[in-house]
């Protein structure tokens, strides 16, 4: 499965934000990791709608957390930002696939999605944050 560059985003901001354990900046995140802050903006502005980020404008603005890390399945805003239907196939409106019924291969294909969304489902924010010094380190500078 192939994440979007908005949901690798995301993702990145989310860490970014919990690590930083403050406000930060868009222009400081896209310092960061060298992404377009014209893009973070948009990507901070989903996570904003979403309940994840509060921001903050002014000369001491900027984005945090809305929420407790630990409260922040990674399934969670995987399935906010990505599609399920993986192949064509997944969905019944759209589908013209003329081997749909012989192949086997959504059953396959539907069994590796809820593998890989199980597995993220094991996993919340703090996970990735708690006891990660480096982390924690890159965030602030």
């Amino acid at each position: 499965m192939h994440l979007t560059t908005h949901t690798d985003y995301a993702l990145r901001v989310l860490i970014y934000t919990a690590a930083a354990n403050e406000p930060v900046t868009i222009s400081r995140i896209s310092d960061a990791f060298g992404i377009s802050k014209e893009h973070l903006r948009k990507v901070v502005h989903s996570l904003s709608q979403l309940g994840y980020l509060t921001t903050t404008q002014g000369r001491y603005g900027g984005v945090r957390l809305a929420l407790d890390p630990a409260t922040i399945n990674i399934k969670d805003v995987v399935m906010q930002f990505e599609s399920s239907k993986i192949v064509e196939c997944f969905d019944e409106q759209t589908n013209t696939c003329p081997i749909l019924g012989m192949c086997g291969l959504k059953k396959v294909l539907s069994l590796a999605h809820i593998s890989f969304m199980d597995t993220l489902g094991q996993y919340h924010l703090s996970d990735f944050v708690k006891n990660n010094p480096q982390l924690i380190a890159f965030s602030r500078q």
